[in-house]
């Protein structure tokens, strides 16, 4: 057991497309909703002329700017530029990567007219950063700690490679978890899993992938044009395919309807459940080999299965239903948790009582000899004396930190020789300094995001200024008790002020709150000298009670009687 840590530890399922985040609260576990009121945020990034943008922002605008959005980074993470998978995955992208130092992927956009390059490490801690805010931002509290979940057969350079994530994100990451063991410790079945199994390059992006390709051939018999060099009009396909293959989920048939999606021509394709099965029906089987590889691993029948739970959002597919039930003889499959948020579910009860296991071994990997896994490291115990076989007695001790820092050591009893390792694997990790220097960038790029945000709310206290005041002048009740030139002075200081808005989009802060004050210092007075003295004591200028003074500027001044009403109504 995991000392207890200060204040609130957050579970964090961080997905290939969707990442998840939840706490344990009022003795059950919270799945928190975003800014935008979702459960599941997008693992997207996007970068543009004047901002970055992370989740539902980034993704909304990805039609737009295909080149500059990042996501798939937990496909790149603790890999090397030249693995096969990566090469493959490169295909499907927009965005470009290139080989960095030590044979490194790093991910290259255009950000604020400048090019830069992204580790995957960097572009995941986005994300990381991303959760942990809607985190704070549900708790009210400022949250350290995190147990983040990865795929089971993530190797422990992929793991690694997770953890500088979330130091990069300011996360003091407790544990790196295995997304299935997270799954069952929300069904609270985790004292029962023998096995583990599966792969890290199989989900929801490539049965998309399937149909995306089958739309761009169909595209091409039906108009004779290839729409697979246009990053723009594949990503919009992209998306139609994923809202079908969710559809499909429910119906048996639905289309697909793109208005101008390539050189002018609109894009109408029907698709049913049967055709979408046939695309990937190599995939869904190969869904299959994990758990048959479980059920040989743990050495039990599958009659001897007690719970079949399924996660993540492909299992809503009825053929992955079918096939599961099939392997298990027509078995009830458990589907009360949302699949979508059962790893986060997890994560967070872990996070919760602070305790778990890694899983690394000194060789590392699943495969039957030791040639084809993994090597750690290794250590040779010498001058141990000669002996017949079976009496020498050698004592190996392994043991692995709450970081997943191997420590073997080995001792022969009868002769006292002791020798051991650490194992750290540092091959391919961010050095100290690099996550040091990514970590000052990312506060620099928050310090940013900050600013962009001041500035939005500065424009737009402006803008809602102007148009107010417009729409106050405008009205009949207050523009016949407006002297006509007043009227005419605080018309034609709101129309420059809307023209300067228009040419000044990306204005300082400064100048926004600058413009703000001359056109009040103009308009207030007038509106004020309207209200004063006579009959028109009668009515009082009024704004609403706010708790900032953006939202008194945002929101509308009203009439409501005043001081003299009442002698008024008297006489």
């Amino acid at each position: 057991m995991a000392p207890k840590t200060e204040g609130k530890a957050i579970g964090i399922d961080l997905g290939t497309t969707y990442s998840c985040v939840g706490v344990w609260q009022n003795d059950r576990v919270e799945i928190i909703a975003n800014d935008q009121g979702n459960r599941t945020t997008p693992s997207y990034v996007a970068f543009t002329d004047t901002e970055r943008l992370i989740g539902d922002a980034a993704k909304n605008q990805v039609a737009m700017n295909p080149q500059n959005t990042v996501f798939d980074a937990k496909r790149l993470i603790g890999r090397r530029f030249s693995d096969p998978s990566v090469q493959s995955d490169m295909k499907h992208w927009p965005f470009k990567v290139i080989s960095g130092p030590g044979d490194k992927p790093m991910i290259v956009v255009q950000y604020k007219g400048e090019e830069k390059q992204f580790a995957p490490e960097e572009i995941s801690s986005m994300v990381l950063t991303k959760m942990k805010e809607i985190a704070e931002a549900y708790l009210g509290q400022t949250v350290k700690n995190a147990v983040i979940t990865v795929p089971a057969y993530f190797n422990d350079s992929q793991r690694q490679a997770t953890k500088d994530a979330g130091a990069i994100a300011g996360v003091n990451v407790m544990r790196i978890i295995n997304e299935p063991t997270a799954a069952a410790i929300a069904y609270g079945l985790d004292k029962k899993v023998k096995a583990t199994a599966g792969d890290t390059h199989l989900g929801g992006e490539d049965f998309d992938n399937r149909l995306v390709n089958h739309f761009v051939a169909e595209f091409k018999r039906k108009h004779k044009k290839d729409i697979s060099t246009n990053a723009r009009a594949l990503r919009r396909l992209r998306t139609a395919c994923e809202r079908a293959k969710r559809t499909l989920s429910s119906t048996s048939q639905t289309t697909i309807e793109i208005d101008s999606l390539y050189e002018g021509i609109d894009f109408y394709a029907t698709i049913t459940r049967a055709r979408f099965e046939e695309l990937n029906m190599d995939l869904f089987r190969k869904c299959m080999e994990p758990v048959e590889k479980c059920l040989r691993d743990s050495k039990i029948d599958k009659s001897q299965v007690h719970d079949v739970v399924l996660v993540g959002g492909s299992t809503r597919i009825p053929k992955v239903q079918q096939l599961l039930q099939d392997i298990f003889n027509g078995k009830e499959l458990c589907k009360s948790i949302n699949p979508d948020e059962a790893v986060a579910y997890g994560a967070a009860v872990q996070a919760a009582i602070l305790s778990g296991e890694g899983d690394e071994k000194v060789y590392e990997g699943e495969r039957a000899r030791t040639k084809d896994n993994n090597l750690l490291g290794k250590f040779e115990l010498t001058g141990i004396p000669p002996a017949p076989r079976g009496v020498p007695q050698i004592n190996v001790c392994f043991d692995i930190d709450a970081n997943g820092i191997v420590n073997v050591s080995a001792e022969d009893k009868t002769a006292g020789v002791k020798n051991k390792i650490t194992i750290t694997n540092d091959k391919g990790r961010l050095s100290k300094e690099e996550i040091e220097r990514m970590v000052q960038e990312a506060e620099k790029y928050k310090a940013e995001d900050e600013e962009v945000k001041k500035k939005v709310e500065a424009k737009n206290s402006l803008e809602n200024y102007a148009y107010n005041m417009r729409n106050t002048v405008k009205d009949d009740k207050f523009a016949g008790k407006l002297a006509p030139a007043d009227k005419g002075k605080i018309e034609k200081a709101i129309d420059e002020t809307i023209e300067w808005l228009d040419r000044n989009q990306l204005a300082e802060v400064e100048e926004f709150e600058d413009k703000l004050k001359e056109l009040e210092g103009l308009c207030n007075p007038i509106i004020a000298k309207m209200y004063q003295g006579g009959a028109e004591g009668v009515y009082q200028w009024v704004a609403p009670k706010c708790r900032t003074a953006t939202m008194a500027r945002l929101a509308p001044a009203v009439l409501v009687p005043g001081p003299r009403s009442k002698k008024l109504i008297k006489a």
